[in-house]
């Protein structure tokens, strides 16, 4: 135990969990001074209590007369008195609070970017830190496009650059640059729909509809894949052209989750297109 302040001091502070007490303590001295002790600070049951005495110098905590069954204390307790004592000493510091930054420098740095979308040029000027997905929905107004859990793990921000589907959640704006984009306001009308789009109409393929988009172009840009010959995580031979098999299709559509549990009619749709039955 640290060893208490000189002679002749009034107010003095030390910090120690109890498990019960009041919000007042009388504690005798074995020397016979009288002190008092006051809670200032409750965490989970333990109480640490201020000391105030003024009398003849005292060395240690054992020359206070108390209750032993006073200081019994778990390891947790201890841990937590430790905490609310180092937190106490630091309050002042850290109530100074952080230099105010610079405005000029909260200021989000502004970029222009061009690019074509569903076949119409576009140029914007965004925040360097928009995703293409903002991009698309809050400036361009093509909500088509779902934010689902805006992590790149549901696919409902599926959109097709360049031939390729992309999680548009997970790339800025300002990296498509001249790129072609295509949504899924893109690929068809409500006068002439894409095949894929009618395909999910007649098969049932979704419920609520929020991941649909996503899932219209990841499959259409995934027919692309297999017609390309590029191989996914299931083909069996590399050398050759795969096919679209139950296996290959379920692998290649895994990264799109439907929370409606509609799978089954989108493999029905998928594969009613591209002329199979898997």
């Amino acid at each position: 135990m640290a060893a208490t302040p000189p002679d002749a001091y009034v107010g003095v502070s030390t910090l120690y969990p109890f498990r019960s007490c009041t919000d007042n303590w009388n504690i005798s001295i074995k020397r016979g001074e009288p002190a008092s002790a006051t809670i200032i600070h409750e965490l989970n049951g333990s109480k640490a209590l201020h000391f105030s005495y003024s009398g003849p110098r005292m060395h240690h905590l054992e020359d206070f007369e108390t209750n032993r069954r006073d200081f019994e204390l778990t390891r947790r307790e201890f841990l937590i008195a430790g905490t609310a004592a180092v937190a106490l000493t630091a309050l002042p510091r850290i109530a100074k609070g952080q230099p105010t930054a610079n405005a000029q420098s909260l200021n989000p740095i502004m970029t222009k970017v061009s690019f074509n979308v569903n076949g119409k040029a576009v140029a914007l000027e965004l925040d360097t830190r928009t995703t293409l997905l903002d991009a698309l929905r809050e400036h361009l107004r093509l909500t088509g496009s779902k934010k689902g859990c805006d992590q790149g793990q549901c696919g409902a921000c599926t959109v097709i650059s360049g031939g390729h589907r992309i999680n548009s959640c997970l790339t800025l704006a300002v990296m498509h640059e001249g790129d072609s984009i295509t949504t899924i306001e893109g690929l068809g009308t409500l006068e002439k729909l894409h095949p894929m789009q009618a395909a999910f109409v007649k098969c049932d393929g979704y419920q609520c509809g929020y991941c649909t988009p996503g899932q219209i172009c990841s499959a259409v840009a995934m027919l692309g894949e297999i017609k390309a010959g590029i191989p996914s995580h299931v083909t069996a031979d590399l050398m050759s052209r795969p096919e679209l098999s139950a296996a290959e299709l379920r692998e290649r559509m895994s990264g799109n989750i439907c929370r409606c549990g509609a799978y089954s009619n989108i493999v029905e749709a998928i594969t009613q297109v591209a002329g199979r039955t898997a």
